[in-house]
């Protein structure tokens, strides 16, 4: 059963006295999100150019993104973990590290066997940066934004793919793809401003959940822990299921370019940046449940613009919807979490709660790049896109909310 906010104009208490620091701890998890996601994809421009280097199937690229998705779940526990018990600070730090340090490494891989180990690695790193963002980023805003800066938040990982995208566009060409992975270690330069200039949630360090407290938590509240999980399983199949395998879509069906294939990507991660905003702040307005759900919906009708025009300026424009609704209902995700999850556990379970998500939605891609095989992609992704948003518009609106509540409590 739908929680209500508190009544449309009345401020709650942490509309009253927002911490002093808001604004950079904001930004840094933001930063760290938007490099995160920038590391990420840097690897679904040059899966097919890999492939070639290491004499390996596309399918067998394909499941580096795959073991990537598999790992997250162990950073979300161990980051989440320690983001309850030591405070959000420290993990974040930690991980931007550790997560830039393992992209280096990947660009310098050997072989195939080493480049999916060092994929499995930075999928702890990964998983551990969004949990602990989000909690340090909602804790931190007022409540009465709280939907349109978890819009912003989230759209972090669209920032990100956007950055992949001209990485792709000036430095593939001239450099190769290993150059892009070590692009990926500048991450690490964000550890001096979160050590520098980031201050400590206010709202844990009210609280200073200890062990003992957090494991009762768990227990107390695992039932609506299984329904995020469950959401965030469809809203990964939601997004990786779009995303993952377009590119190369637009480069084996379409016959793209790389220049092109980068300028796509530009348009429709613009769109997804745009689509965040408008539903986050939707959700203030209207609900969480009711502006992911019309975003979902909408993004189903947008399929056949998405993959069938033969026009290129036709196809861009349903690549920019598709990414305007997917990234809209994600733009909800931060608050929407946060919001749903106890104060002791507040940094474990939306990361994990994601992160499991993505687990069970990790063979998005590789299952697409079989299809594929078979049908063509454009029929596979068709296929897997309009069967995860049916679903997934059914489980969010099966879900509760608590739009707007105190975090600061």
């Amino acid at each position: 059963m739908q929680q209500r906010s508190p009544a449309a104009g009345v401020p709650s208490r942490d509309n009253a006295a927002q911490p002093v620091h808001s604004t950079t701890a904001f930004i840094a998890s933001f930063l760290g999100w938007t490099l995160d996601a920038f590391d990420f994809f840097v690897l679904v421009f040059v899966v097919p150019v890999i492939a070639r280097e290491f004499h390996r199937p596309i399918s067998d690229i394909a499941y580096t993104i795959t073991l990537t998705l598999i790992m997250r779940p162990v950073g979300a526990l161990l980051f989440g973990w320690m983001a309850d018990v030591y405070g959000r600070r420290l993990p974040l730090l930690i991980d931007v590290v550790f997560y830039s340090v393992v992209e280096v490494l990947s660009g310098m891989a050997p072989s195939y066997g080493w480049f999916l180990f060092l994929r499995a690695l930075y999928g702890i790193g990964m998983g551990g940066e969004w949990g602990v963002g989000a909690s340090l980023a909602m804790e931190a805003v007022s409540s009465r934004r709280r939907g349109l800066m978890s819009g912003l938040l989230q759209e972090g990982y669209a920032f990100g793919y956007l950055l992949a995208a001209a990485a792709f566009f000036f430095i593939f060409p001239r450099f190769g793809w290993r150059a892009l992975f070590y692009t990926g270690g500048l991450p690490a330069l964000l550890t001096l401003f979160i050590r520098a200039k980031v201050p400590e949630s206010k709202a844990w360090e009210r609280r200073r959940p200890q062990a003992r407290e957090i494991v009762e938590a768990i227990r107390a509240n695992l039932g609506g822990f299984i329904y995020m999980v469950a959401l965030m399983t469809m809203m990964n199949l939601i997004s990786h299921g779009t995303q993952d395998m377009y590119p190369t879509f637009l480069e084996r069906q379409r016959h793209l370019d790389p220049h092109l294939v980068a300028s796509m990507a530009i348009i429709y991660n613009i769109g997804a940046i745009a689509g965040g905003l408008l539903f986050g702040e939707f959700s203030d307005r209207f609900g969480r449940r009711r502006a992911m759900v019309t975003a979902v919906v909408m993004a189903a009708f947008v399929v056949p613009l998405w993959l069938y025009p033969h026009s290129l300026w036709m196809l861009a424009a349903g690549a920019f919807l598709m990414q305007f609704m997917v990234q809209g209902a994600w733009g909800v995700i931060p608050a929407h979490l946060v919001e749903l999850s106890p104060p002791a556990v507040r940094g474990l379970f939306p990361g994990l709660a994601y992160q499991v998500g993505v687990l069970l939605a990790a063979n998005a891609a590789y299952v697409e790049a079989l299809m594929a095989v078979r049908m063509g992609y454009a029929n596979a992704l068709g296929i897997v896109a309009l069967t995860v948003l049916a679903v997934g518009a059914l489980v969010i609106a099966l879900g509760r909310e608590q739009a707007g509540i105190d975090l600061h409590a």
